[in-house]
């Protein structure tokens, strides 16, 4: 056999594979670097500036508010804010104590701002807001034992017509917060941040996008491990647009004035029909011109201070507004039973339908009898005797007269088939009772107008306390004179008596009247916006507009009284109509009515419509007609004029309001004032819906 020779080994081609294989590695190693060095240079550079540069946003200062004479109402101020490095705490943790013994605080306390993340991660978290003086004066004394403390300063809300008792306008004006994480989400890329603060009521949060202006930015330089070490650009913030209100503040402090003047005498007054002392636990005013709709002033009561809320309201402080009721403004929130100040809609439903014929007597008897009606009540009664005899239309709504008026209710009921089931509810619809009435401020709360249909609503979602969903006779009686489940605003109210004062054109109520630039150029005006008619022929105008003037006028006349002790004017050349209301809340219970006054004129060419409401303050004309009489002396000496003034760079915002003569019975002197235009800032010493409930059953109804 012969043997097969060995194959030879062939070192030389392992090394070279292995060659070609490390070569290879080589090339790639190679390509990559050279790829990132030339072709993605940029982005490379990016990514490592990404890593060094924080961008945090700066806010920015807030723009004014000003009433329709250019006087400023919410302006800003400059204070001092004591504010810590988590920096620093990282490396000296013993400066929290410190700080905290300085400014009055726990350890704790000041751990859980540090903690808060609401505060950017690469800004200094504010500790102490409108920091005192003396506690500024110390730390420049003592920097050295408070590293990373220090102290900038930053803007917050002022009120530059506040007195020692009030601010002028207050639920109008609204107040600013921090914003909600809620409210962040809703406004994606928008410079909003967790630590920003927003409007939360009022104007402020109506025309938040004009107020809080342009944020700016800042490029934070940092180290690796985090800390700022320098500034890379910084981008200005732009001051927001200054919002120019319908509002005269002369004006807004005599109708706030007038309302809790009224309030206090009407809860330390005993209601001679009961001998008992009303409640009067809230109540609203408002001010309207009927011609535009233009809301020329707005109070609610019980009130509170704004400067409750600038840097952060305390628990404390938020627990007593809260008890106080202070908070809803019951002008926009407070729903309240009509009682005859609901008579507007169903004379008109009754006159504009043919119902009834104004001029022909109705005999009232002071009791009106259901016919046939065989139950326990079968009957109601005038809430005054002396209103029974023959009456007609003028007279009716003059002296409010009940008996008139359930006779409306019932002819409605038994005439279904010619006039339908709602006539009168659709005619309050048409004045926007029961309606939204759009006025520019948020929350506002539509009132309800009692119907078949809201019977049925009320027994589904409450069957124990409202076991039928029938609608009967005596519904529709109770409903044509202002009870039963019906509730009202005040500015719907307001809305509905203004759109009867003109002829007929209903107007959204309207607060702001324009928005400028802080150098006044014009962002947006508001002209006056239709929002409904009601037909108002003669027919129907005229002896309705007899019965207003004779609440005042005639001596049967529901406030002939209460005008001639609180008119310190010539009624025959200013001359005002009017309707009360009296509404009563419980049954078997000693609560007072529900108050009402409204008052529009001068007749025969109204401009303005008064509207007062007293939650539980007794009869209309004692406890709601003073004040709407008292808010007339003022506009008669101050007639609002019908211009609004729009800040300009030749005329800008001034801090001091223009002088006012004294309401019309009163001495007058004329009071010399210097104007002071507003800065952009001021820098000050740095030193912190409710428901009344309807009854059933007949009420009173003057």
């Amino acid at each position: 056999m012969v043997n097969t020779p060995a194959k030879e080994a062939r070192p030389n081609v392992r090394l070279h594979i292995i060659g070609l294989v490390v070569g290879g590695l080589f090339a790639i190693i190679g390509l990559r670097l050279w790829t990132l060095q030339v072709i993605q240079s940029r982005t490379a550079a990016a990514a490592v500036n990404s890593n060094t540069i924080r961008v945090v946003s700066v806010p920015a200062m807030r723009g004014l508010i000003v009433d329709r004479n250019g006087t400023v109402l919410a302006s800003n101020q400059s204070i001092q804010e004591i504010v810590l490095s988590r920096a620093q705490v990282a490396l000296h943790p013993a400066v929290v104590g410190r700080v905290a013994a300085l400014v009055g605080m726990t350890s704790a306390q000041v751990q859980a701002a540090l903690n808060n993340s609401r505060y950017s991660q690469y800004q200094p978290v504010p500790i102490q807001f409108n920091a005192p003086m003396s506690t500024v004066q110390y730390l420049e004394e003592h920097q050295s034992e408070f590293p990373g403390v220090s102290v900038q300063q930053v803007t917050q809300r002022a009120y530059p017509q506040e007195t020692a008792t009030t601010t002028p306008a207050t639920h109008v004006l609204g107040y600013v917060g921090s914003i909600t994480p809620a409210e962040l989400a809703a406004h994606p890329n928008q410079g909003y941040t967790l630590g920003s603060q927003v409007g939360a009521s009022g104007l402020e949060a109506e025309y938040e996008p004009y107020l809080r202006g342009t944020p700016g930015s800042q490029q934070l330089l940092t180290d690796s491990l985090g800390s700022v070490v320098g500034v890379a650009k910084t981008t200005p913030s732009v001051q927001g647009d200054t919002v120019v209100t319908n509002l005269d503040l002369g004006l807004q402090n005599a109708v706030a004035s007038a309302l809790q003047s009224d309030i206090l005498t009407d809860r330390k007054t005993v209601d001679p029909l009961n001998g008992a002392y009303p409640a009067a636990k809230t109540g609203a005013a408002i001010v309207m011109d009927v011609q535009t709709g233009a809301v020329l002033a707005m109070a609610s009561y019980p009130t509170y201070d704004l400067n409750e809320w600038t840097g952060g309201i305390s628990t404390a402080n938020y627990a007593a507004i809260q008890a106080a009721g202070s908070q809803p403004n019951y002008a926009i929130q407070g729903v309240y039973t009509p009682g005859s100040s609901f008579k507007l809609a169903s004379a008109t439903a009754a006159l504009s339908r043919g119902l009834i014929n104004p001029y022909v007597p109705y005999h009232d008897t002071g009791t009106f009898t259901f016919p046939g009606c065989t139950g326990n009540t079968c009957s109601l009664h005038d809430d005054t005797p002396s209103d029974a005899g023959e009456i007609q239309m003028p007279l009716a709504l003059a002296e409010s007269d009940d008996d008139y008026f359930y006779n409306i209710g019932y002819q409605f009921w038994v005439n279904q088939a010619t006039y339908g089931l709602t006539p009168i509810q659709d005619t309050a619809a048409q004045y926007s009772m029961g309606q939204m009435t759009g006025i520019d401020l948020p929350g506002e709360v539509a009132g309800q107008v009692d119907s078949p249909q809201l019977r049925i609503q009320q027994h589904k979602a409450y069957p124990n306390a409202y076991p039928s969903s029938s609608w009967y006779a005596g519904d529709n009686v109770e409903m044509a004179f202002g009870q039963g489940e019906t509730l009202i605003t005040p500015i719907e109210m307001a809305d509905a008596y203004a759109t009867f004062a003109n002829g007929g054109t209903r107007y959204q109520p309207q607060v702001a009247a324009a928005v400028v630039t802080p150098s006044g150029t014009i962002v947006k005006k508001f002209t006056p916006k239709v929002t409904g008619h009601v037909s108002l022929p003669p027919s129907v105008y005229t002896p309705m507009l007899a019965g207003f003037e004779g609440a005042v006028s005639n001596p049967k006349g529901t406030a002939y009284g209460t005008f001639r002790q609180y008119a310190h004017f010539s009624l025959s050349q200013f001359q005002i109509a009017g309707k009360t209301g009296t509404a009563s809340t419980s049954v078997g219970a000693r609560t007072q009515p529900d108050a009402w006054f409204i008052g529009f004129g001068p007749i025969p060419n109204p401009q303005y419509v008064v509207v007062c409401v007293v939650g539980q303050g007794g009869y209309g004309d004692a406890a709601a007609a003073p004040a709407v009489m008292n808010i007339f002396n003022y506009l008669v000496a101050n007639p609002v004029s019908p211009a609004v003034r729009l800040p300009s760079s030749s005329q800008p915002p001034s801090l001091t309001p223009p002088p006012t003569n004294p309401p019309a019975g009163t001495p007058t002197t004329t009071t010399t004032t210097t104007t002071t235009t507003v800065p952009t800032t001021t820098t000050v010493p740095s030193s912190t819906t409710t428901t009344t409930t309807p009854a059933s059953g007949s009420g009173v109804a003057g």
